[in-house]
């Protein structure tokens, strides 16, 4: 087990260094810094915006946006998941509601939000409507492929209802929920990350990208993109942390 851990450690490391050898290769072809930084430009530009007065704010505010939009997203989707479960006419009248919602594009809804709301309640607002389809589907999927065998045994011995939804729906929807929740997190920053840039909220990492793009650091985007990509890589990490728990109790 040691081994094998060691030996995924090694290859990740392994993988790490050819991505940035590849990157200074290109980064010397193309001999450009505005085209395309080095690592070592991408590594100074993001030291200078760590020591920016408003750089811990402007994080604050987009993981605080995301985490909001992550939150109503995951509510919505297991109450209203549970409703169309539990009944087949309610989940036929969501049906023609999620196609819409999944189906329209994540730029359109932005665009729509920027017309709708404040600059700060664009990436929250956007983060809830593209990630609620993905919870409430895999709550709904998760109450229909619940083992038919125990429901019926519970009834045999007519176990209440309230027990029957704790012990048997719950650990059937885990895995589901815990799954959706992996992806929608995955997504939540890309899309409130976007709907920043676009709605150019005071504090936030999008609008930092779109002003070094307007000034032509390409440095300084890299490294605003490396800060959203460490902070992604966090959440996910505290989730799967998270979801192996449910998993053990």
């Amino acid at each position: 087990m040691t081994a094998s851990i060691t030996k995924n450690k090694l290859a990740f490391g392994a993988s790490i260094l050819a991505l940035i050898a590849v990157w200074k290769l290109l980064s010397a072809i193309v001999g450009s810094s505005i085209l395309l930084p080095s690592p070592e430009e991408t590594l100074s530009s993001t030291i200078g915006i760590l020591k920016q007065n408003r750089f811990w704010a402007a994080v604050g505010a987009t993981v605080l946006r995301g985490l909001a939009g992550f939150a109503v997203s995951c509510i919505a989707g297991i109450i209203f998941g549970f409703i169309a479960g539990f009944s087949h006419i309610i989940d036929v009248l969501f049906e023609p509601w999620m196609v819409v919602i999944r189906t329209t594009p994540v730029m359109s809804v932005i665009i729509l939000a920027i017309i709708w709301f404040d600059p700060n309640l664009v990436p929250i607002f956007a983060t809830f409507l593209i990630l609620f389809p993905i919870i409430f589907g895999n709550v709904v999927a998760g109450i229909k492929n619940t083992d038919p065998l125990l429901l019926q045994m519970a009834r045999v011995f007519k176990v209440r209802r309230r027990r029957i939804i704790t012990g048997i729906y719950f650990p059937s929807i885990l895995p589901y929920l815990a799954s959706g929740a992996s992806t929608a997190m995955g997504m939540a920053w890309k899309v409130v990350i976007t709907a920043e840039i676009l709605s150019q909220p005071t504090l936030a990492i999008g609008s930092n990208m779109m002003l070094s793009k307007i000034n032509l650091e390409t440095g300084e985007v890299m490294a605003w993109t490396l800060v959203a990509i460490v902070i992604s890589a966090i959440f996910e990490y505290i989730l799967q942390l998270v979801e192996k728990q449910l998993k053990y109790q």
